[in-house]
C-alpha cells in the first residue's frame, strides 16, 4: 500500500486530472523510461540531473514541475537535489508503479525490433535486488567451496544495503544505471533535446 500524498506530492489520480498543466520529469534511466512513462513526461536521468538544473529553473518559473520515478525513492533524491538549487517541485506518490496500478496510460515509444515497442527493461529496484542477491549467493558459495575469505563479498553487499537504507542512496543503482542496456541509444543526444524542450516550455 502506498503512503498518502503529502502537501508537496500528488497521487496518480490527481496527476491524471492535472497532467496538461504540469511539466513532468521522469528521473529513471533512459531504458526504464522507454519501457513505459507518463504521457508527456521528459526523461532526465537522476545521474544527469545537475546538468538540467538551469532548464528546470526556467520550467519551474512557468508552472509546476512534477518529478517521477518507479516508486518514489529516486524522485525524492531528485527533489532534494533540486530544492537545494532553488527549484520547487512536486512528487508523484507511488511513482509510475502506482500510476499503472490505477489503470492510467503508460506511453511506450517505438524503438524495438521492426519499429515495434521498446523492449521492456526491469525497474532499477528489481535490478538492484537481483544484483545484490546474486553477489551475496556467490560470496557464500565461494566461501564454502574455495576459501572463507570470499564470504567478505557477502558481508560487503550487506553493509552496502544497510548504508543505502540509512542514507536513502544506492551506489549499486548508480553503477547499474551506467550499463549500456540502461542508458539506451543516443542517451546524450536525448538529454540535449529534453533540455531544449524544458527551456522552450
Amino acid at each position: 500500500m502506498n503512503p498518502p500524498p503529502t502537501p508537496d506530492s500528488l497521487d496518480a489520480d490527481q496527476v491524471r486530472a492535472r497532467l496538461d498543466d504540469l511539466t513532468v520529469v521522469d528521473v529513471r534511466t533512459p531504458a526504464e523510461y522507454a519501457s513505459g512513462h507518463l504521457p508527456g513526461a521528459l526523461n532526465v536521468p537522476l545521474d544527469r540531473l545537475g546538468r538540467a538544473v538551469p532548464a528546470l529553473q526556467e520550467a519551474a518559473g512557468r508552472g509546476e514541475v512534477l518529478i517521477v520515478c518507479q516508486s518514489g525513492s529516486r524522485s525524492a533524491a531528485a527533489r532534494a537535489q533540486l530544492s537545494a538549487s532553488g527549484v520547487p517541485t512536486l512528487d508523484l506518490a507511488g511513482g509510475t508503479s502506482d500510476w499503472a496500478a490505477r489503470g492510467h496510460e503508460l506511453v511506450r515509444p517505438a524503438g524495438g525490433a521492426a519499429g515495434g515497442p521498446a523492449k521492456p527493461v526491469w525497474a532499477m529496484e528489481r535490478q538492484v535486488r537481483l544484483a545484490a542477491g546474486s553477489l551475496v549467493l556467490i560470496g557464500l558459495a565461494l566461501g564454502l567451496l574455495l576459501h572463507p575469505a570470499w564470504q567478505l563479498l557477502s558481508a560487503g553487499i550487506a553493509g552496502g544495503l544497510v548504508f543505502s537504507a540509512l542514507t536513502n542512496t544506492c551506489g549499486m543503482a548508480v553503477v547499474l544505471g551506467k550499463l549500456p542496456y540502461n542508458r539506451g541509444a543516443a542517451a546524450g543526444a536525448g538529454l540535449d533535446a529534453t533540455l531544449e524542450r524544458l527551456r522552450r516550455g
